[in-house]
C-alpha cells in the first residue's frame, strides 16, 4: 500500500472545515493529520505536524491563507500547499502563486478534483483551473507594495492610522504616507474606497 498522504486544514467556517476534513478521509490516501481555524494556528500546525501537504482558504482570522503560504513556503519547503477558495480573481491566483502555493481551486468545484489535486500537487505539478491561469497573465499587474498592501488592508478593516502603526510598528505619519500613495496608485478618492477596489481585484 502507497504512503498516505499527510494534510493539515486550514479554513475559519466550523461547518466548512468539517466538510471538507470529511470528504478527505473517506480517500483512502489521504490522512487530514490536523485542522485549524485562523492563520496562526495553521502555521503551529505545520510546524508540529510537518505535513506533505497544506489546504488553506484565502480570508481566515490572524493571518490571511496567502501570508500563511509565504511563511510555510519560507520554512517548510517541503509541505505542498494548495489553496482552497470562493474567490475566483486573477490578482488572488497570481499573489498565491507568488507566494509559493502549487495548487489554486476554487470551492464549487466537485469534491473528487480537490482529492486529485491534492495527489498532483505532491507529486510536484501545479494544479489551476486553465480559465483563471489564463485570466491571471492577462490582467492588469498589481500596482501595490507589500507594504502598502498590509496597511490598505488593515484600513479596509476599520482600523485607525494610529492602530494601523501600533500593529505595523511605525509611525502614524508613515502609515498616512503609504495610504496616500496607495489611494494615489489606484485612483481612489479614499482608504475605504481603495480597501474596496483592491480587494475586488484580488490585491488584498
Amino acid at each position: 500500500m502507497s504512503k498516505q498522504i499527510r494534510a493539515v486544514l486550514a479554513e475559519d467556517q466550523a461547518m466548512v472545515l468539517g466538510a471538507l476534513a470529511a470528504l478527505l478521509e473517506i480517500e483512502k490516501d489521504i490522512a487530514v493529520v490536523a485542522r485549524a481555524r485562523n492563520g496562526r494556528e495553521a502555521m503551529t500546525l505545520v510546524a508540529q505536524h510537518e505535513p506533505d501537504v497544506l489546504i488553506s482558504d484565502i480570508e481566515m482570522p490572524e493571518m490571511s491563507g496567502l501570508t500563511l503560504a509565504a511563511e510555510v513556503h519560507g520554512r517548510y519547503p517541503r509541505v505542498h500547499i494548495v489553496i482552497l477558495t470562493t474567490f475566483a480573481r486573477a490578482g488572488y491566483l497570481r499573489r498565491a502563486m507568488a507566494a509559493g502555493a502549487q495548487g489554486y481551486m476554487l470551492k464549487d468545484r466537485p469534491a473528487a478534483e480537490l482529492a486529485e489535486c491534492v495527489r498532483r500537487v505532491c507529486r510536484g505539478l501545479r494544479v489551476v483551473d486553465p480559465e483563471l491561469a489564463a485570466e491571471a497573465w492577462t490582467q492588469e499587474p498589481d500596482p501595490l507594495s507589500e507594504r502598502e498592501r498590509q496597511i490598505l488592508w488593515r484600513a479596509g478593516e476599520g482600523k485607525s492610522g494610529a492602530e494601523i502603526a501600533v500593529d505595523l510598528h511605525l509611525s502614524e505619519g508613515t502609515v498616512r504616507n503609504y495610504l496616500s500613495e496607495a489611494i494615489n496608485k489606484l485612483g481612489a478618492a479614499n482608504r475605504i474606497e481603495a480597501a474596496r477596489l483592491a480587494r475586488s481585484k484580488g490585491w488584498l
